[in-house]
Order: C-alpha cells, then structure tokens, then sequence
C-alpha cells in the first residue's frame, strides 16, 4: 500500500502544515446594533452575548473587538423615530451615521460597513416604500441610494444593500458616484433568502414586518440557479463584493457562487445560525468553541473570503487565550 493519506495527519504539525483553510480574525466581520439614547445595553433574549447598544457602549465594545484584532464591523440602527417611508434611514444625524463618524475619530483604520435597508427605519417594517399593501420596487430605489449617500457621507467604507430590490446596485452605484463617492464600496447582499434562519435578528433590530413576509423579494430557499442570477446580476451593475445568506444551511450556493464568480466572496452566518449553537452550547451538549470553528471553516471550505459572524468576539478571545480550537 503506497498510498496512506494518514502520513498528512500524525501530528499537530504536520497537520498544520497541509491545512487547506484557515479562518483568520482579517476574515471576519463583527455586526453590531446601534440604539438611541445612552448608557443602553439592552441584551437580546435570542441571541445570549448580543446586546443592543447605545453609542457611548458601542465604543467599549469596539474598543475590546479592536483590541483583540477584529477590523471590520457591519452596523444596524434603532431609531426612536419611524414613519411609512423610513426617512430617518437617510438623516444625516441618524444613529448609525453618529456611530460611524464616532469611531472614524478614533479608529481610522477599521472598515465600516453600513447596512442599507428600510426595515429599521419604517413603521411596516418592510425593506421598501408600501402601496396598497405592495413593496414599490422601482419608488425604493431613490430612498436606498439617499440612505447610501448619508452612510458615505458619515465616513462607511463600504454600504452594503440588503433590501434585494431589484436595479438597486447599479442606483445605488451611480448616486455615489455622482456625489463624489467613488472610493465607497457596495457590498451586495446578493442571494439572500427568506430564510426562518433569521427570527432572532429581528428581535434585536426591531424589524420584523407588521404584515405579511418578504417573499416576494427575498429569495426562495428552494432556488439555487436563481441566486446565480442574482449575483450575476450584481456584479453587472457594479458591486464589489458579493453574498450569499444564510450561511450553513446554503453552502452549495456558496460554493457555486465561488466557481462561478471572482469578486470577493461574502458570506452571513446569521442570527438562527448563532442562536442555535448557543442554545446547544447553554444545554452541555456541544462544545461551542470547536463548533464554532467548525462551522467558520465549512463556510471557508465552499468559497467564502469573508464571514459576518455575532461569533467574532468569542472567536477572537479564544484565540487570543491560544486556546486549541
């Protein structure tokens, strides 16, 4: 027998030495829940660790993500305010623009990735402007490109559209440009699915809709060569990066995303996703840490360069007590 593949695997060494992939803290993209007001820590019941956060609480907790390597954070609002159109998601002194400009000041050096969604920001809680009980695909548009401009304005690095709307990139794309924002990047929210994954996520953002679902422009789990369409459709209109979400339960997505696309590749490891494990851990019956890793390297594994993970502070924590993950 000249072949034994068991030679690649006699120690920890060797075994490091033939690692295909590895999850680096660079990977990872820390999401955060920005609340008006102050002193504000308000914990959410669904997601244990995950707190919504007033911006003098935010700070302390970018200041421990930063100083345990974390350099790229993806910021929700939680606005007192909310009408029928979401206008506060483009006021120039909303939450997330006074977050963003706040740790700008301080940290120049980290990526600040604005979400761009009408969901937080409306009375409905839907992603677009309602009619007659219909998302207004094309009358969304100017409002998400509004919502962009104030983001790149505050100092975001990258907006990222999670509304799938359809045309929004290449809108959003455009509006930027016209406003002398062409360094800001657009970080697509391209397959994005109506998944049950993402229960939790609304508890903490306040976004769950007060009528019906998102169906009709979130993703059917069903469909995989659609989300092709729907990357190819992206990068047509000028992204510069590209998603799939959910995480763990699309990796074939994410894995047809990486052989057929060259941009880099993103991926969410959402709420549900997080929620469970730490259900599971809670219940003694995983090991968090080595799930974790796990389920960071299978998304690795299919194709993803970047992770969004409520997981990136306890990773970056383990790693830094060099514990064996």
């Amino acid at each position: 027998m000249r072949t034994r593949l068991r030679r690649l695997r006699t120690g920890d060494t060797i075994r490091d030495l033939v690692r295909e992939n590895e999850v680096r803290l660079t990977d990872l993209i820390y999401p955060v829940f920005v609340a008006e007001g102050k002193n504000i820590r308000n914990p959410v019941e669904s997601m244990p660790g995950i707190c919504q956060l007033s911006i003098d609480n935010l700070m302390t907790e970018i200041d421990l993500a930063v100083s345990l390597g974390i350099r790229a954070f993806l910021f929700f609002g939680i606005p007192l305010h909310k009408d029928e159109t979401g206008s506060g998601a483009w006021h120039r002194d909303n939450v997330v623009a006074r977050a963003i400009r706040a740790i700008k000041d301080k940290y120049p050096q980290v990526v600040l990735i604005a979400d761009i969604c009408l969901c937080e920001y409306t009375s409905h809680g839907h992603c677009g402007v309602i009619h007659d009980g219909c998302i207004m695909n094309d009358e969304t548009l100017p409002l998400l490109a509004r919502m962009s401009v104030t983001m790149a304005d505050a100092g975001a690095d990258i907006v990222a559209p999670s509304d799938m709307m359809d045309g929004r990139i290449g809108y959003i794309r455009d509006d930027l440009d016209r406003h002398g924002f062409t360094d800001v990047a657009v970080m697509a929210y391209s397959a994005k699915f109506a998944s049950a994954y993402y229960s939790p996520f609304r508890d903490a953002a306040h976004s769950a809709p007060a009528f019906g679902d998102r169906r009709t422009y979130q993703m059917d789990p069903a469909n995989g060569r659609e989300a092709l369409r729907e990357l190819a459709e992206d990068e047509a209109e000028g992204a510069d990066y590209l998603m799939v979400k959910p995480a763990l339960a699309y990796l074939d997505v994410l894995r047809e995303a990486r052989q057929n696309f060259r941009l880099p590749l993103v991926t969410y490891n959402v709420s549900g996703e997080y929620a469970m494990v730490k259900a599971a851990a809670a219940a003694g019956f995983i090991d968090e840490k080595r799930i974790v890793h796990e389920n960071l390297l299978a998304m690795k594994r299919a194709g993803a360069d970047l992770i969004i993970t409520y997981h990136a502070v306890d990773y970056a924590k383990w790693l830094a007590q060099k514990e064996k993950l």
